[in-house]
């Protein structure tokens, strides 16, 4: 990951789940300082390359954290050896806020989907967990509690895992973070825990920077947002998460040519398989068969002639992104690419020009780059869901709203968001 900047404004009076209340200043706390006139709120930038990753301090003192955003996750997590070797591990030992969960607690028993092996207690008895991811990395360690700090104000009590063993990193950028900050509705997230009815962000396309703003954004250059209701389920289902930041997926289009399924392609199963999740921890945007079938045929199609497919049946992007192109390196500029467009409930997500390709590096073929479709098939992956990942999230602002469970979308140059907030590049 890239060194990420924290730059805070001032947030709200907040009563979290674990009974204390959170008092936070109308203060700006940057790498330069500056007033600005706002409504409360926190504000973070973020750097995106893979992952999203801001960056936090915790314990007491304070030590320096680089997270992972995911709003696809519940519990928050950080890597906590025991002798730490890297700068990506937090010393809990140097902490003297930092307090180990025992079993007896009743944050153990907290139920959460994170945990793909049920909570156990270790020989201290103390709240040992395990979570796993679809990439097969894993971590485990203990629950523990620790002070947060944003801004001048201490977040004290705030629930995460110590995790000391088990983690598997795809990447060398990935290896560099801390830890994951979870950000989905679950009882244990890191928004929950603060206390915010919503929180947004905004993904620049071009500088891997960001904006995360946890509170209400009442900006007067801020496009209003178009919101699509979040899917709630009363009965639990077994592949459904309930906590996650579903939507409605109603159809795709490729230059306006609508796929042609069925309204139940896109509809989760008697067993709560198929939903469609908001997902900031993933980076490309996967779908079930059926619709990236009907996608890449239909995207094959309207690209021959403009592009040179790559035909390597054992080039798989991913392991979940099969169609890919030969394109001249010393072509700068992509070409004109037919749009997709994502149809929601209330709300339309447009993906075209150079969110469609990914330069893959170090596959070249001889004097041609390989590029590869930005959409992937979630059955490769063995995810029985559809995902809307980061990439296509770049250069449109994106609020959660807990509050009334709902996601809202508008497109918006997020350098601009930078410029106008003072934050640089």
């Amino acid at each position: 990951m890239k060194f990420v900047i924290l730059i805070i404004f001032l947030s709200l009076v907040t009563q979290s789940n674990y009974g204390f209340s959170r008092k936070q200043s109308a203060v700006i706390l940057p790498l330069k300082t500056k007033q600005i006139s706002s409504p409360p709120n926190k504000q973070i930038s973020f750097n995106h390359n893979v992952t999203l990753t801001v960056s936090l301090t915790l314990g007491s003192p304070p030590q320096k954290v680089t997270m992972v955003l995911d709003t696809g996750s519940e519990l928050s997590w950080l890597h906590c050896n025991k002798t730490p070797t890297t700068p990506s591990t937090f010393n809990h030992l140097l902490s003297s806020s930092y307090r180990a969960i025992p079993c007896s607690s009743p944050t153990c028993r907290t139920r959460t989907r994170d945990f793909t092996v049920p909570v156990s207690c270790d020989s201290k008895k103390l709240c040992h967990a395990t979570l796993s991811y679809a990439d097969s990395s894993s971590v485990e360690g203990n629950l523990a509690s620790d002070t947060f700090h944003i801004d001048n104000s201490d977040l004290p009590g705030t629930v995460f895992g110590c995790m000391d063993t088990g983690f598997s990193s795809n990447t060398e950028e990935d290896s560099k973070t801390t830890g994951l900050i979870g950000m989905n509705r679950g009882s244990l997230s890191f928004v929950t825990q603060m206390g915010f009815p919503k929180f947004s962000y905004c993904i620049s396309g071009s500088d891997s920077s960001g904006i995360l703003l946890l509170g209400e954004a009442k900006f007067p250059w801020l496009k209003p947002l178009n919101y699509t209701p979040l899917v709630q389920i009363s009965t639990p289902l077994p592949y459904f998460d309930r906590v996650a930041y579903t939507v409605e997926l109603q159809g795709i289009s490729v230059s306006g040519k609508i796929l042609p399924l069925p309204k139940s392609a896109f509809e989760p199963d008697h067993t709560g398989a198929g939903q469609t999740m908001v997902d900031s921890g993933t980076q490309f945007t996967f779908l079930l068969g059926p619709a990236y079938t009907a996608l890449k045929n239909e995207f094959l199609k309207q690209t021959r002639g403009v592009l040179r497919q790559f035909e390597d049946p054992n080039f798989v992007f991913q392991g979940a992104m099969d169609l890919c192109y030969r394109i001249e390196q010393s072509k700068r500029v992509l070409p004109p690419l037919p749009s997709v467009h994502l149809v929601f409930r209330g709300v339309e997500m447009s993906v075209s020009g150079e969110k469609l390709l990914y330069k893959v590096a170090g596959a070249n073929r001889g004097s041609d780059a390989i590029y590869c479709f930005t959409f992937g098939n979630s059955d490769l992956l063995g995810v029985e869901a559809y995902i809307i990942g980061h990439h296509h999230q770049q250069n449109m602002w994106i609020e959660f709203d807990l509050a009334k469970s709902r996601v809202g979308l508008a497109e918006f140059k997020c350098e601009l968001a930078n410029q106008r907030l003072g934050l640089g590049s």
